[in-house]
């Protein structure tokens, strides 16, 4: 296998949920672990997510977990998750469920640049952006 480079989300408490939420959006194979399946049966951590993986068709791969009590709490915006490319009805379709109930920050709308470009924070507080390059050919 080669290596690949992708993002892992940490939540708080909310991972279930959030990771259940990207499953509809981008479609694909969720694989969910609980603490209590990793031998933390019986604690309050016993139902949240040590380690989520959803694989999707177009080649994705999201990660995320609740972040446990005991670990370092990871904080502020310094990343944004991007999605881009030239199909403008997946990347849509996308964009679209993303930003329901979230923060747009730039309505996804044709750019100085020239291509259609948005920016959302979504209901779980992950910013995301959206490019639509130009189709040339």
């Amino acid at each position: 296998m080669s290596s690949r480079l992708n993002p892992y989300l940490s939540f708080d408490g909310n991972a279930r949920e959030a990771l259940e939420f990207y499953e509809q959006v981008f479609g694909g194979t969720l694989l969910l672990n609980t603490y209590g399946e990793s031998g933390m049966a019986g604690t309050p951590m016993a139902d949240k997510i040590m380690h989520g993986m959803l694989e999707t068709a177009s080649g994705y791969t999201l990660m995320g977990a609740d972040q446990h009590p005991d670990m370092p709490q990871q904080s502020g915006a310094n990343f944004s998750v991007s999605l881009s490319g030239d199909d403008a009805d997946e990347l849509r379709g996308y964009w679209e469920k993303l930003a329901a109930n979230a923060t747009v920050t730039v309505p996804l709308e044709k750019q100085m640049w020239g291509d259609v470009f948005g920016m959302c924070t979504d209901r779980f507080g992950v910013p995301w952006m959206v490019n639509i390059s130009e189709q040339t050919g």
